[in-house]
């Protein structure tokens, strides 16, 4: 794509053209221009966030109002006051860079298989190895007609793939107050896995903070037994093979060596556990509480069953201390090893060695970076060796004494 940004950029800024040309490829020609038809590039290509489509005020300002979930009073202000710029039809004119396109892409193919008209917004995140294009589809009128996600390499094929599957598996299963996406098309695009799924009702009136939290925990309760849960031996089961063999996978690399050292150390000590399911990536990013009792739950792409139940309690507890709360990683890790017995309470009332799956789920996390070579991609917790691995060998340390 014929870009203007200034070479080296931030990683968002080189990751728009890529984006361009995946999103529309050959014979189609996306080029960065300043003004005139196009994609509007929010707030800037030098340091692009969102790619919101021109031609209706209503569906461009539904596109800031979709494109992410806005944590804090701030955030929503701000989207808000976006929203609304958009919607008066002046985001063109306050935002002044364009992807414009000659030719069809994504979004025509989008049309035909929709069999209605379809606009796409991009929201452009930071660098990750599975980083991938996630488009939000919206009518002329503004209606959300769904959301689609292209798998353009190993690692997001898998995972656009694995998404679709869990989907559909999901359907079919009793998931309380869980309401997840249905599918719309799943199939092969240019070479790419592509998955269109239905948007939920996210804009609806959300429960009270007080309220969420409860129902939140009910949601995950109820995937973990989703497909049924029993307790058994952690060293004999399915789930302890299958960590060890991702482990081992890691190859000689030193913290692939010190997490064998920490497997074998719960292996010996014994602890008997409750096997589930969990979503895998559960954060305040990818749900959402809404008044009437029901809980939206998204990117079903690392869903997977047979492990300790309460797992996904634990992913969302370190994630909203480290992302939401800045503390510190290692302290964050240490906490949730310390606090396991409250947190994991609703999924085992019988368990007595909360700290080893806690300890667990943290060897689960280290190995998903490693293998997905996080650390490589500029991710800050990719470097396992630096905060959790510590936390982990400590406590067990301790444990041992």
């Amino acid at each position: 794509m014929v870009s203007h940004t200034p070479p080296g950029g931030n990683g968002r800024a080189a990751y728009l053209g890529e984006l361009a040309g995946l999103i529309w490829p050959e014979p189609a020609t996306p080029a960065l221009r300043r003004g005139g038809t196009g994609w509007v590039v929010v707030p800037s290509a030098a340091r692009p966030r969102l790619l919101v489509p021109t031609g209706s005020g209503r569906a461009a300002a539904n596109a800031v109002r979709h494109s992410t979930e806005a944590v804090g009073r701030k955030a929503r202000l701000v989207r808000q006051g976006l929203a609304a710029t958009f919607r008066l039809g002046l985001g063109p004119l306050v935002f002044r860079d364009r992807v414009a396109v000659t030719g069809a892409g994504l979004d025509a193919y989008l049309t035909e298989v929709l069999g209605e008209r379809v606009m796409v917004s991009m929201h452009i995140g930071p660098a990750r190895a599975n980083r991938k294009p996630v488009l939000q589809l919206l009518a002329p009128d503004g209606r959300a007609l769904g959301y689609a996600k292209l798998g353009v390499d190993p690692l997001t094929r898998a995972l656009v793939d694995a998404e679709a599957a869990a989907l559909h598996r999901l359907a079919d299963l009793p998931l309380g107050p869980v309401t997840v996406a249905d599918v719309r098309h799943h199939g092969v695009w240019h070479g790419h896995a592509l998955l269109v799924q239905e948007a939920l009702p996210v804009r609806l009136p959300r429960a009270a903070p007080a309220t969420a939290v409860a129902a939140e925990q009910a949601a995950m309760v109820a995937v973990a037994g989703c497909l049924g849960v029993r307790r058994e031996a952690w060293a004999a089961s399915g789930h302890a093979a299958r960590l060890s063999g991702a482990v081992d996978a890691l190859g000689p690399r030193p913290e692939a060596e010190r997490l064998r050292a920490v497997v074998k150390s719960v292996a010996e000590a014994g602890p008997t556990v409750a096997i589930g399911a969990w979503h895998g990536d559960w954060n305040g990013g990818n749900s959402a509480v809404l008044a009437d009792g029901r809980v939206l739950v998204w990117d079903w792409e690392r869903f997977e069953a047979d492990v300790p139940a309460g797992y996904d309690a634990l992913h969302r507890s370190v994630q909203t201390a480290i992302g939401n709360h800045g503390v510190d990683p290692t302290e964050a890790a240490r906490a949730l090893v310390a606090g396991a017995d409250r947190t994991l309470a609703p999924f085992d009332s019988e368990g007595r060695d909360a700290d080893l799956v806690a300890v667990l789920y943290l060897v689960e996390l280290a190995a998903r970076y490693l293998r997905d070579r996080q650390a490589e991609a500029g991710v800050r917790l990719g470097h396992v060796d630096t905060w959790l691995l510590p936390a982990v060998e400590e406590h067990l340390a301790r444990r041992a004494r």
